[in-house]
């Protein structure tokens, strides 16, 4: 098979966001199912990454909240949080995001992200000394 522009553009655009997480995850399906990594590849990253209109944070941020909002995507969502970091999104920004959801996804699904959310802060080294927004005492 002929590696298209879309491969190798979408190839190019998972490597800037996702960096060594985005490719394990491409590998982990090569031996199984890599018709699916390729659709990985070049459906989200080769088509829709590359549109106008949004930039890479917004767009991460936007794969935040909708990984948190369904609740049960925590592997990919810990992708997303590195990616969104990867490309300048604020660990302050990643958490009001995670928060948001609770209003519309519930309760559940918010804790649920925001311990994805910490796992990945911990691994990065992000993890602040005082809380990143205590808004209690306004």
């Amino acid at each position: 098979m002929s590696v298209s522009a879309r491969y190798t553009e979408g190839l190019a655009k998972l490597d800037e966001i996702d960096g060594e997480a985005g490719r394990k995850v491409i590998d982990s399906l090569q031996a199984i199912a890599p018709d699916l990594a390729r659709y990985v590849i070049e459906f989200p990253f080769g088509d829709i990454y590359q549109r106008p209109g949004l930039e890479l944070p917004q767009r991460e941020l936007a794969t935040v909240a909708a990984l948190t909002a369904l609740g049960h995507c925590q592997p990919q969502l810990a992708v997303h949080v590195h990616g969104a970091l990867n490309v300048g999104c604020t660990p302050e920004q990643i958490v009001e995001v995670v928060i948001q959801m609770a209003v519309y996804a519930g309760f559940p699904a918010a804790l649920n992200g925001m311990q994805t959310v910490k796992t990945v802060f911990a691994d990065r080294g992000l993890l602040p000394d005082e809380p990143l927004n205590d808004n209690s005492e306004q």
